[in-house]
């Protein structure tokens, strides 16, 4: 393969080395953490409600805030990375996170409190979007798939911690009314950790590539790498880079995949998991604390059946089943409410995996879909429009739950999942590089 500017390997195709294990423990790191910043106000609520005379109303807002301001962070910061580069809002995130995170423990006013969460979520959405640019454009081609839908497992342990970390430190004697302080700020520990570990990492070749800055990534490919290692061939001039490419007739259908896919997903996976102990409670299944405790760990289980799949079957076919899997398995829970509490929580048990499954696509799928110089773009667009379900349904969970029971409640839930299934049925491409190159051999035979 021809290089630019010398001869030798392609950077992407070098052996996992310690700038690889660098910017992925730092991604992974980042990932833990946000997880547990979404997770933790769930069960930070639980013990906050009376302290802070917190309604149902109230109870959504907190817990969709920074839903909300993922949606704000990640469309801003995709458009800002794809112009300044990736390596400065790596690290910011991690600062901002630290220092909001530490800035809950002293609020008691509600509306003060959904502010910094939202800000919080801005943080969240940042670290999504130049976390996954920043990893995908670093690691070898080779392990890039299973990469990234490592990233996803990440996520969810730091989201599933958070649910048993928060019962801990609940559990502590002597806390009293200041308890949901404690447990709502403790992902400033993680978010520590992650700034220490992401201080130093380099710029992304890639991204450089795109800037046509080829002498500066080279010389980046060479310090981290060594001096056998270039640049893969540009052919094609650069297209341009911006936004609004995204809504052209070349990536229209790729965008509003990515954007509806992630939304479908995401909808039903925070309502239901953040007001776990409402929805069980409203499905008579039991005691809502071992519920929760299941159906957590149903999704760490999930996730990794996920990452085993992910590059075993297409892309297409592994969104497909996992939608209309899942919004069947909640079917059955929402119109069989009277089922024996054992096939209640079996059932409870298998649409927490199914729908864990589906997730790992959610970081591994939106990068393939868009090319480099708009791939945080993209990237960010898809996370802002998914933070729009994910916010409204956790918003209104409750709400609705008070309002009108769980059976309408779920039946959204399940509407949410079909039409996902049924969009991806229509426009989602293929994009796993083993599906791809077979299509490609068939045609071509």
């Amino acid at each position: 393969m021809a290089q630019i500017g010398q001869k030798g390997m392609s950077f992407e195709d070098a052996p996992f080395s310690p700038i690889h294990k660098k910017v992925a423990v730092g991604t992974f790191m980042g990932q833990i953490c946000d997880g547990y910043v979404l997770g933790i106000v769930g069960i930070a609520l639980t013990y906050a409600t009376v302290p802070l005379g917190l309604d149902g109303f109230w109870m959504g807002l907190v817990g969709a805030g920074a839903l909300f301001g993922i949606l704000l962070g990640s469309l801003l910061t995709g458009i800002i990375i794809d112009r300044m580069g990736r390596k400065t809002a790596y690290a910011f995130v991690a600062i901002f996170t630290l220092v909001l995170s530490v800035v809950q423990f002293f609020l008691s006013d509600p509306t003060v409190l959904v502010a910094v969460r939202f800000l919080l979520g801005m943080c969240v959405g940042a670290d999504y979007t130049v976390g996954v640019a920043l990893l995908s454009e670093w690691t070898p081609e080779k392990i890039r798939t299973k990469m990234m839908s490592w990233l996803m497992a990440a996520w969810t342990f730091g989201y599933i911690i958070s649910y048993f970390a928060g019962l801990l430190i609940a559990s502590s004697g002597g806390l009293g009314e200041n308890g949901w302080r404690w447990i709502i700020s403790s992902s400033a520990i993680l978010a520590l950790i992650t700034l220490i570990v992401r201080l130093g990492t380099p710029e992304s070749p890639a991204w450089m590539v795109a800037k046509k800055r080829t002498g500066e990534a080279l010389s980046l490919i060479h310090k981290h790498l060594g001096a056998n290692y270039a640049l893969p061939t540009v052919q094609k001039k650069v297209k341009s880079a911006s936004f609004f490419r995204l809504f052209s007739p070349e990536l229209w259908r790729n965008t509003l995949t990515s954007s509806t896919f992630f939304l479908c997903q995401v909808l039903p996976f925070f309502a239901i998991s953040i007001f776990l102990p409402v929805v069980v409670k409203g499905l008579n299944i039991g005691n809502p604390h071992a519920s929760g405790m299941m159906y957590n760990g149903f999704t760490m289980v999930g996730v990794l059946i996920g990452i085993l799949i992910a590059d075993k079957i297409s892309r297409r076919a592994f969104l497909l089943w996992t939608f209309y899997g899942a919004a069947a398995i909640l079917t059955v829970m929402t119109v069989w409410q009277s089922m024996p509490a054992t096939l209640a929580f079996i059932l409870l048990g298998a649409f927490s995996t199914v729908l864990a499954v589906s997730i790992v696509a959610e970081w591994l799928y939106p990068p393939e879909l868009f090319p480099t110089e708009l791939r945080g773009s993209g990237v960010g667009l898809t996370i802002a429009a998914s933070r729009i379900g994910a916010g409204m349904g956790t918003w209104m969970l409750p709400v609705v739950m008070e309002q009108y029971g769980v059976t309408v409640t779920l039946t959204c839930c399940i509407a949410t999942l079909l039409i996902g299934g049924v969009v991806c049925q229509l426009l989602a491409p293929e994009t796993s590089p083993k599906f791809v190159s077979r299509k490609a051999a068939s045609e071509t035979a």
